[in-house]
């Protein structure tokens, strides 16, 4: 299989960043302790800016060749990067002026979301003043169908590792339900918790940890060469 070859695309698609808040639970580890500080930095320096796909390929698989069998078309060669640039132009069109930023690397695009626009603190309810962006994403996701849809739910390290784990999972169940609510197809998404695991900042700062308070939404092609065969 090819998989090995996402971890290097590992943002075969779109990353959608949306934050949100952790709650204080006790830990015995406060936010600043320089031990959980270094342990951070050391998982954000090892993954980089973007977490990339966190079900792994075989998931991500099972899910393409699903959509083959329910008639979705699978895309081939160079029409993937066409297929993106067609997705890159409508979302930077519906992002227009809502703060969120549309980066493209390669084939990936990512969109960056300002922190508490998405879920209150300890909340795993989107906000209604996100609903109308999620709208415009499920619309995007509707229109260009032919990818798989990965929703992964991160938190900052406040809080003790299993209730944050707990929370990232709720919230992208949450995200999941409410574009699925809109058209998107069930079949397509994938719904994994990191917790505080994958930070892409420092939590020694609120700025740092208001970043690593997100829900990413990865977008993977469904390939020819991916769903042909055994």
């Amino acid at each position: 299989m090819k998989y090995s070859m996402i971890a290097g695309v590992v943002a075969a698609g779109l990353a959608l960043t949306v934050s949100g808040c952790a709650t204080y639970t006790g830990q015995t580890n406060a936010p600043d302790d320089p031990n959980r500080t270094q342990r951070g930095a050391l998982i954000g320096a090892a993954i980089g800016a973007a977490a990339g796909l966190l079900s792994g390929g075989d998931a991500v698989e099972r899910r393409q060749r699903a959509l083959v069998g329910v008639g979705v078309g699978a895309l081939a060669g160079g029409s993937i990067g066409a297929y993106q640039d067609r997705q890159e132009a409508e979302l930077r069109r519906k992002m227009q002026g809502t703060g969120v930023e549309v980066v493209r690397q390669g084939d990936n695009i990512t969109l960056n979301m300002p922190s508490g626009i998405t879920f209150g603190f300890d909340s795993a309810s989107v906000q209604p003043q996100f609903q109308p962006v999620l709208d415009n994403v499920a619309q995007t996701l509707v229109q260009y169908n032919q990818t798989v849809v990965e929703i992964a739910g991160h938190t900052d390290s406040v809080g003790t590792d299993a209730y944050n784990q707990g929370l990232s999972q709720r919230r992208a169940n949450s995200v999941a339900a409410y574009l699925g609510g809109h058209g998107v197809m069930q079949q397509r998404m994938i719904t994994v918790g990191a917790g505080e695991s994958r930070p892409i900042a420092s939590n020694d700062t609120e700025s740092g940890r208001a970043q690593n308070r997100r829900v990413e939404i990865t977008l993977v092609p469904v390939e020819a060469q991916q769903v042909q065969g055994g």
